[in-house]
């Protein structure tokens, strides 16, 4: 899991990163993503709507492995508001590598992660 300082809290400031922010999407998920410069460190979000899947287990598995995946591999670089939207069932079955080599490359088109870290 990521650290508290990483994450969200509540609906309205999911609400700010929806609508003045960017979009990348890809095959699997969208990454929806704003520069904050009021904070010291990005916040992440992870939506994976009931129409994914409709057991909750699923769904919290999806959300906690990208969680993981982000943290571990330390993918996003800078002060940036990022909302991960999942739309695809395969993520629940998809092995960790190649989720992460997803994730590594929308971000890397999104310009977030560390090879292409922007201000």
């Amino acid at each position: 899991m990521i650290p508290t300082v990483n994450r969200f809290h509540g609906h309205n400031s999911l609400r700010a990163t929806y609508s003045r922010g960017q979009a990348v999407r890809g095959p699997l998920c969208s990454i929806k993503y704003a520069h904050n410069p009021r904070r010291k460190h990005y916040r992440l979000a992870v939506v994976v709507s009931k129409k994914v899947c409709k057991s909750a287990v699923k769904r919290n598995r999806v959300r906690r492995r990208i969680y993981e995946i982000i943290r571990s591999n330390q993918l996003i670089q800078g002060v940036y508001d990022v909302v991960i939207t999942v739309f695809s069932d395969q993520i629940a079955d998809m092995p960790t590598e190649d989720l992460r080599r997803v994730l590594r490359a929308q971000l890397h088109q999104a310009g977030l992660d560390k090879s292409v870290a922007r201000s």
